[in-house]
């Protein structure tokens, strides 16, 4: 059974926590003692080590400070920041709207040489006609209340496909059926994207697989996730994106795309799926 897929960026905040607390008391300091150096409340000592709260920078060099061990800021800044980006809310990313997150994924898309994609809410975002990526990405703004970027954010996603059609990139992607009815956009809107899915799939690059709402279970629906090559796995909660790197972690998400790629029909059988939902629209 996967693990949650926070557990990663909890460990290693957990992680810090504890390379603090050890600094602490290799200077032979009570919580109290540093806290008095650092001039702050003991509660926010206690805080940061039992990993409720995460240093900012200005904290880490206090936290040295006041041990002596000068020499680890900058490496433990480092650290904190890693572990930040692990886990980041979407309202917090998109606070200058979702430009930047959409190029931050291109460059994801460009470096890796394989993307498995498991998909249970929406087409994914290189499959995505500009139609189908603005009224997604509309819906997105107005329920995080985030500034309106959409018209640049989608240019920024649609790019994305570019990497279909050039260099040694290869897509394996699992949609649920569901992804298939479900109407994003007006049934024009559906209409396009679903023609657009059914134009990708010859290409060489990409291997499209449907799981079929009537397939027999070997693993339970879970939340979007993006695996990049076997290093890295992007996943996409209600409200945060979480980046997973722990290498126990990652096999777990690449059984489970595994598992999943079980119960999933490909070639004619992805075809009679999506021409059936086209169809459907009426």
């Amino acid at each position: 059974m996967p693990s949650s897929p926070s557990s990663s960026a909890q460990a290693a905040r957990e992680a810090l926590a504890v390379r603090l607390t050890h600094l602490r008391k290799d200077a032979g300091l009570t919580g109290k003692e540093l806290s008095t150096r650092c001039g702050w409340h003991p509660a926010k000592t206690t805080r940061i080590q039992k990993g409720e709260a995460a240093p900012t920078d200005a904290d880490i060099r206090a936290w040295c400070s006041a041990c002596g061990v000068g020499d680890q800021t900058e490496d433990l800044i480092a650290t904190a920041r890693a572990v930040e980006s692990m886990y980041m809310e979407w309202r917090r990313l998109h606070r200058n709207g979702m430009r930047k997150v959409q190029e931050d994924f291109y460059t994801l898309h460009e470096n890796a040489q394989t993307c498995r994609v498991y998909s249970s809410n929406a087409v994914p975002g290189f499959f995505q006609t500009p139609a189908y990526a603005t009224a997604l990405m509309r819906r997105i703004t107005e329920f995080q209340g985030t500034p309106d970027d959409v018209a640049d954010a989608v240019a920024a996603r649609v790019a994305r496909s570019g990497f279909l059609y050039q260099g040694n990139h290869r897509f394996v992607v699992l949609l649920e059926e569901w992804v298939l009815r479900s109407r994003i956009g007006d049934a024009e809107v559906m209409a396009a994207q679903l023609s657009h899915l059914l134009a990708t799939m010859p290409l060489a690059s990409v291997s499209l697989g449907v799981i079929p709402f009537a397939a027999q279970r070997v693993i339970w629906p879970l939340e979007a996730f993006y695996l990049f090559d076997d290093h890295h796995v992007v996943v996409e909660t209600l409200t945060a994106e979480i980046n997973v790197r722990q290498p126990r972690e990652i096999a777990d998400y690449a059984k489970a795309f595994r598992e999943l790629g079980r119960m999933a029909v490909y070639g004619a059988g992805a075809r009679q799926l999506i021409e059936s939902a086209f169809n459907a629209l009426g």
